[in-house]
Order: C-alpha cells, then structure tokens, then sequence
C-alpha cells in the first residue's frame, strides 16, 4: 500500500474529520472565553487592585542602566511573576466557563435521554410482551380451529 493510498484512507475515516470540526469549534470557543476573560474578568480585577494590570507586575531584580542623555544602556532585570499569574488566572477562568459550558449539556443531553427513557417505557406499556402475543395467537387459532 503506497503512502498516499494510506493517507488518503486516514483522511476518510470518520475520527479526523470529527477532530477537525472539533478544534475549529475549539478556536472559536477560545475566542469568546479569551473575549470574556480580557474584555469583563481581567478590568474588574485590575479595577479592584488599582488600577495595575496584574500582567505588570514584577520584581525588578536590576534597573534598566541609563546614560546621561537618557539612552537605555542595559535593559530592566525583572522576574514577571504578574505574567504568570495572570495565566493561571486565564486557566482558571477558561476552565470554569468550559466546566459551566459542560455541566449545561450534559443537563440538557440528561433531559433529552430521560425524555427518550419516558417514551420508550410509554412504548413497554403499549405493547404487550412477545410471549403475550404469541399466547394471543395460538388462542386465536385455536378458535378458528374448533370454529
């Protein structure tokens, strides 16, 4: 089997093409959520701490060295810790409005199935059993057989 006939039949299975539409709906989802964490999130708590942008904080190790006219010599020194914490806070926050996301469909996906378990038991009730309907059969044609 030659390289492209393979890749051709892994193309054609199902799984990619459900794991290309997945991580395209993924992209999109990332910008909402990221849209929500700068946009609303990330202002309210830079609000609440001053007014500093928790990305900017930092620990400078060494100032920047400037000459007499003013000119960067040697740049800033600094451990950005606000950089970091400002990325598991996104973490934390994407991931709540994922588990949000999630705990709605499968309430909703809950509903739907317990709906479909209510129609198929409505459908038990209906109709008899097998054995019932053949017991009803052989009485019939026992009837007709005596008739």
């Amino acid at each position: 089997m030659s390289l492209i006939s393979e890749f051709r039949e892994f193309i054609a299975r199902g799984n990619v093409i459900d794991l290309a539409v997945a991580v395209v709906i993924g992209a999109a989802f990332n910008k909402i959520v990221t849209a929500l964490v700068d946009g609303i999130i990330m202002p309210t708590i830079a609000t609440l701490s001053g007014g500093v942008s928790v990305d900017d904080w930092e620990y400078v190790v060494e100032p920047a060295q400037v000459d007499a006219a003013g000119k960067e010599i040697a740049a800033e020194v600094a451990i950005r810790y606000g950089h970091v914490l400002q990325s598991v806070i996104d973490f934390m926050l994407i991931s709540f409005v994922i588990f949000i996301v999630l705990k709605a469909y499968n309430r909703l996906r809950h509903h739907e199935d317990r709906k479909e378990t209510e129609k198929q038991e409505a459908k038990k009730v209906t109709e008899p059993a097998e054995d019932v309907v053949l017991l009803r059969e052989i009485r019939d044609l026992l009837k007709q057989r005596d008739a």
